[in-house]
């Protein structure tokens, strides 16, 4: 496992943050940290990937 991605080691406001519902909504860095897409429809996937139509846009 990725060290940097421990959850113990994420910060908040940099890696992720709690939407006003409460969940754990992970930021565009982390996701470039992780380094992949996970296809889910990530609210802020820097990959571009569309789940609609279930490709990554460029």
């Amino acid at each position: 496992m990725n060290k940097q991605l421990d959850p113990k080691n994420l910060k908040e406001g940099e890696d992720f943050y709690f939407t006003p519902e409460g969940y754990k909504c992970f930021t565009a860095n982390y996701h470039l940290k992780r380094g992949y897409c996970c296809k889910s429809g990530c609210k802020h996937c820097p990959y571009g990937f569309d789940k609609k139509t279930g490709t990554i846009k460029k």
